[in-house]
């Protein structure tokens, strides 16, 4: 909306109008109008929750200081959402189609957590909503946004490519085509030509590989966004801790954002350049405002829980943002830990089936095994002896956060 009104006012002399044209002045105020956002709107939210007596359902699975959460307010993650919004319809260009499509995955994946957490806390149905609906919902979405990138001509690339000395071998320039391109293409990670094509997997196609490979594109996209998704909603058990882990992925999404969308820096990295993907720099700052603001009230011990309403739509914004800037092969590096929670829930059940009651984890997802005591429950895996502090859990999973972040970001360069 101001985005708006200062392009009206671009031709007059009005005081500080040129500032909403540079990415970097409304990103840092997406990032500061969030974060103000999440802290005080969230405090009236929360006190809101507290009066519909909307509370945490607690099972007793004898985790550390698992009964004290018993009542704490939960859905919080429409505080995460409503600060996300507002500042993108303020400060972002709702013109640009990727931001709309941002701005929907966001409501989207928010109203699938929130209809599971009604089921739960008002419909008192303790499963929520079944699992192949909510697959439904995020492949739904996931779909749309595959779709429109194919069919979307303002959603392109431009290929790059780069000229080798012949007496050194090395990397003499990078050179970028004189014209966009629509293409299956994306970023893989510690490979010198980092451009990789998924039209290459159907070349036996011949002259439909193309189509082939969009569609293998549309597959690669529905998969990554459920399991993101997924893996995020698993993850939040630990105060502040998917908040923490989120906050982290959004930065390093969001620098990839801002050099994928600047031809200088995309030619200094050798990466691919996608015109117009710049104003999700804009939507990336308001993400991980709202999610350092909620953390006031999410850090231990928690005032407020974000919910499924939360988790599920961050996990699946994180994947829907790395697909629009064509870095989704990123995202097991990146959001390894998310992925590793989901593996943990399959291998357990899958184990649990096959031996009639075994277990590999002590408990699953992977961050409860640490709350155990070794010797509680018959697992093949007892280490660590003793269960560790949650506050203890949740730094620590934060610091291998940011080591996948740092390595994610680095391959960028390292081939």
């Amino acid at each position: 909306m101001l985005y708006a009104l200062f392009n009206l006012l671009q031709d007059t002399n009005f005081p500080g109008v040129r500032l909403m044209s540079y990415i970097t002045f409304r990103s840092g105020a997406a990032f500061v109008l969030a974060l103000l956002m999440a802290i005080f709107v969230g405090r009236s939210i929360i006190h809101r929750l507290q009066k519909m007596q909307i509370g945490e359902i607690i099972r007793d699975l004898d985790l550390e200081g698992q009964i004290n959460k018993k009542g704490t307010p939960t859905m919080g993650g429409v505080i995460i959402i409503a600060s996300i919004v507002l500042p993108c319809l303020l400060v972002g260009n709702l013109s640009n189609v990727y931001m709309l499509l941002m701005l929907l995955a966001t409501l989207w994946l928010g109203l699938i957590g929130f209809l599971d957490d009604y089921l739960k806390l008002r419909k008192h149905n303790k499963d929520g909503m079944k699992g192949k609906y909510k697959i439904i919902g995020q492949v739904g979405i996931a779909l749309i946004v595959a779709v429109t990138m194919y069919l979307n001509p303002n959603m392109t690339i431009v290929r790059n490519s780069e000229i080798i000395s012949d007496e050194t071998q090395r990397v003499e320039e990078v050179v970028y085509e004189n014209e966009t391109v629509k293409s299956p293409q994306t970023t893989i990670p510690f490979v010198k030509n980092n451009n990789f094509n998924y039209s290459w997997i159907t070349s036996a196609l011949g002259d439909y590989a193309e189509t082939g490979g969009w569609i293998v594109f549309f597959i690669i996209t529905m998969f990554f966004v459920a399991a993101t998704s997924n893996g995020a909603n698993l993850n939040d058990g630990l105060d502040g801790m998917t908040a923490g882990l989120s906050a982290i992925s959004g930065v390093a999404l969001a620098a990839m954002a801002y050099l994928g969308g600047n031809i200088i820096y995309s030619s200094y990295l050798n990466i691919m350049y996608v015109p117009g993907s710049e104003d999700l720099v804009v939507y990336m700052a308001a993400f991980i405002g709202a999610l350092i603001g909620f953390l006031w009230y999410n850090a231990s011990p928690a005032q407020v829980f974000m919910g499924d309403t939360g988790s599920l739509m961050l996990g699946g914004v994180i994947a829907v943002y790395a697909i629009l800037i064509h870095k989704e092969l990123l995202l097991p590096i990146l959001c390894a830990l998310f992925y590793i929670e989901d593996l943990s829930v399959m291998i357990q059940v899958a184990y649990f089936r096959k031996t009639h009651g075994g277990r590999i984890f002590k408990m699953a997802p992977l961050h409860h095994h640490y709350q155990k005591d070794a010797g509680t429950i018959n697992a093949l895996i007892q280490r660590p002896k003793r269960a560790i502090a949650e506050q203890k859990i949740v730094t620590r999973f934060w610091i291998i956060g940011i080591i996948l972040a740092a390595i994610t970001f680095v391959t960028l360069k390292i081939r």
